[in-house]
């Protein structure tokens, strides 16, 4: 194969993956439909596939080993399975059916294969914060991510209006 012909099937390899439905302009961004909301954390975004957004971590259906960690930051046990429920209902309301931007951050897929991204709105919000502001979801504290400072920041502030999750929780900061 001649270098003029490879180098030909290098740039027309490049231009198709560019060209890929759901990708975005930008490196790093991607785009879809949301199609079905597992819970407050978990989407599945058409053509992605089940997405985990980064940074977040939202109440189980059901009582789970899990609830420890909520329990920890100062939550009460009695909330989870309510805060479930809300943060469910938000999502259906506010996100289901909407072409959405996917970010990433360092890690593109967590232990389960699911993609992991920051989903904004098409106003430009950012879903994982908002899900924090109202107390429907807490920072998930295990791994850094480029926006762990600001999440944090509002779930203080989530704690200290008690809303969500810190509904009838003191406001000490965690």
């Amino acid at each position: 194969m001649s270098i003029r012909r490879l180098l030909f099937c290098a740039g027309l390899c490049l231009c198709l993956a560019a060209a890929a439905p759901g990708r975005g302009a930008a490196a790093g961004t991607a785009t879809g439909t949301v199609t079905w909301i597992y819970d407050a954390d978990t989407f599945e975004i058409a053509p992605h596939g089940k997405v985990r957004l980064l940074g977040i971590d939202a109440p189980e259906k059901d009582a789970s080993d899990r609830d420890r960690a909520f329990q920890k930051l100062g939550v009460a046990r009695k909330r989870l399975r309510p805060v479930h429920g809300e943060g469910l209902a938000w999502c259906l309301h506010n996100v289901k059916g909407r072409q959405v931007t996917l970010s990433f951050d360092r890690e593109r897929r967590d232990r389960h294969g699911r993609l992991l991204a920051y989903v904004t709105l098409p106003d430009g919000r950012l879903v994982n914060r908002l899900l924090i502001e109202e107390g429907l979801v807490v920072v998930y504290r295990r791994f850094d991510i480029a926006r762990k400072g600001d999440f944090l920041a509002a779930e203080t502030g989530a704690r200290k209006r008690g809303v969500g999750l810190w509904r009838g929780a003191g406001h000490s900061e965690h």
